[in-house]
């Protein structure tokens, strides 16, 4: 097994309140930086907390925006509009380097700041668009890193989420409930599969696929994916083997039928081979 793959299934197996985030984050990263050294980057999130000035505050609410102060506007972190899908905005360590991001890894900035602050930060997986929740006493505050930390109510959320997607929707209590660590790993990786996607990078593309499945598991619908990744980078025989796992795992799956004249097709090609 490729060392970051396996350091990644490692860290992902220990139980939910034991996962680092930052470093599941870094971990991922390694995909695009073979050589990264996590503790680099975590020193450097060490370092931002130690000069947020927000550590030990006693007011809550006043420390939050300290942070949100220090980090988008003294720091200068920022959302990479004009690159979005530019695969280092999705990696932990270029964030933290370059100050761009997207709404998740500049989420997840503010939530490892925070916790290092003492301040209980949680991340938001808002249909289209990622955000945050900080606890302040009874209540929750909830903030957009993407735009600079920006509070949002459920109504402006749900615009920022109508402009995301394309279309009004209508968000639920459901919406705003805190994801756990795993959650915010998988839809990470969601977004990475997407920028390598675009731009035909099928070998990472592939590697990003094996860490879903190690979150998702064997039976998992991402069987199907790889078993596509396989076949664009010319490896016929496991493609094919991954898809008929799929359609095994899958019998009655809406695209069930796609999937096996694909196979076919792989099939012939396999055979005129021989």
């Amino acid at each position: 097994m490729d060392p970051a793959l396996r350091d990644f299934t490692d860290l992902v197996s220990a139980p939910e309140h034991e996962i680092d985030l930052a470093l599941g984050m870094l971990t991922l990263a390694r995909v695009e930086y073979p050589d990264l050294v996590a503790e680099h980057h975590v020193k450097a999130l060490d370092e931002l907390a130690a000069r947020s000035g927000t550590a030990g505050a006693y007011d809550p609410l006043r420390a939050l925006h300290r942070l949100r102060e220090f980090l988008f506007d003294e720091e200068g972190f920022r959302g990479n509009a004009d690159d979005y899908y530019d695969p280092a905005n999705s990696c932990l360590n270029q964030v933290l380097e370059r100050k761009l991001g997207i709404p998740i890894t500049l989420s997840v900035l503010m939530m490892e700041v925070g916790r290092r602050v003492g301040l209980r930060v949680h991340g938001v997986g808002l249909p289209g668009h990622f955000v945050v929740s900080a606890d302040v006493g009874t209540e929750s505050v909830l903030l957009d890193p993407f735009d600079g930390g920006t509070v949002l109510t459920q109504e402006t959320a749900a615009d920022v989420v109508s402009r995301a997607v394309g279309r009004r929707v209508t968000l639920t209590a459901e919406h705003f409930a805190p994801l756990g660590k795993r959650q915010i790993l998988a839809r990470m990786l969601a977004n990475l599969k997407s920028a390598y996607v675009r731009r035909e990078e099928w070998a990472k593309s592939l590697a990003i696929v094996d860490r879903l499945l190690v979150l998702d598991g064997p039976a998992s619908a991402f069987v199907r994916d790889r078993g596509s990744l396989l076949i664009k980078l010319g490896d016929l025989l496991r493609g094919a083997a991954a898809w008929e796992r799929y359609l095994r795992a899958h019998p009655q799956a809406p695209d069930a039928d796609k999937v096996k004249r694909d196979l076919r097709r792989v099939r012939q090609r396999i055979a005129s081979l021989n």
